[in-house]
């Protein structure tokens, strides 16, 4: 990219696809969604209207924001011109392989390519291009238009400003993008994250606890605790003074001895149809439920967000 990004193309309009649109016209940007739902702009519209109440940004009319969105399903005409493509289609690698080819045909020298995937690489992604060296994926954690992270994962082929102009562009939305340093098998945040739910499944499968149980177990404690400190953080203020190699050196080998006894369980038929059953009866299911659900989990969300930014100079280390 020459200068500002100031036209972005959103190519999907799932709930990430739509979670990054209402994001980007909050932040002034042009979008341009490229999509083939025939109720494109009935989702962009109540996407907008959902989520734009919760960013952290000044409160913004949903109706202003959609002034600065065009919908445009054919992807040539979608990225003629435009700074950045978010891709975000479903996860099928012949299609999104097409789409960058396509993209590549059809969009300015200068584009940055960013993908959503949260399994696919980028040099897998890119397989088809003559030139891959601006696409990287730049995965988001749900919901998109307010979690923080993004992490970044470039290809063996993508070049290292590529990577520089990714993240400066996610900071500028008020992100806060990590990039790896290698490829990986799947991203950081959803391999911790589905550890954690592997041993919910684990507990509710097994009937030591419910599904509304084990989510108020982790809301109640280590959900609020990793909200303030990540797990190294969080064991090394465990260890006092002495910090992690004192935690570690006083409860690491019961701590790894625990690490044998985690479930593996298999999600059979059985153990999906009871996870489901629990989780609808504890929360509802529909549009009407999501909207529900969706709305106030971003309430809170926020409030927890705006009580990190008030705190976010307590402790910091002395330069």
């Amino acid at each position: 990219m020459t200068g500002p990004v100031r036209t972005v193309t959103v190519v999907g309009a799932g709930t990430i696809g739509l979670a990054w649109t209402t994001l980007f016209l909050a932040h002034g940007l042009d979008v341009r969604l490229s999509t083939r739902r025939t109720d494109a702009e009935r989702a962009a519209r109540e996407a907008v209207e959902l989520f734009a109440p919760s960013l952290p940004a000044p409160p913004a009319d949903p109706a202003r924001l959609l002034d600065r969105l065009t919908i445009e399903p054919d992807v040539a005409k979608a990225v003629a011109g435009t700074d950045l493509v978010q891709e975000n289609v479903r996860e099928q690698l012949a299609l999104k392989q097409e789409l960058f080819a396509e993209a590549e045909r059809a969009a300015p020298d200068h584009v940055l390519l960013l993908s959503s995937s949260s399994s696919l690489s980028a040099d897998a992604l890119g397989a088809t291009m003559d030139d891959p060296s601006g696409l990287l994926v730049g995965h988001p954690f749900n919901p998109a238009h307010l979690m923080p992270l993004v992490e970044l994962v470039p290809g063996t082929r993508t070049r290292p400003d590529a990577v520089e102009r990714a993240a400066a562009f996610y900071r500028s939305l008020g992100k806060v993008p990590v990039a790896l340093r290698r490829p990986l098998a799947g991203t950081p945040a959803n391999r911790l994250q589905s550890a954690l739910f592997r041993e919910a499944v684990h507990l509710v499968a097994e009937g030591y606890l419910t599904a509304e149980e084990v989510d108020a177990v982790v809301t109640g404690s280590i959900g609020l605790r990793w909200g303030a400190v990540g797990p190294f953080q969080a064991f090394h203020l465990g260890g006092g003074p002495g910090g992690l190699r004192r935690m570690l050196g006083a409860v690491g080998d019961r701590m790894a001895a625990e690490w044998e006894h985690l479930g593996t369980p298999a999600l059979t038929d059985d153990i999906v149809r009871t996870l489901a059953e629990q989780t609808e009866r504890a929360y509802g299911q529909g549009a009407d439920a999501y909207r529900r659900l969706a709305a106030a989990r971003d309430a809170r969300q926020g409030a927890v967000l705006a009580a990190l930014r008030a705190g976010e100079d307590t402790g910091r280390a002395d330069p």
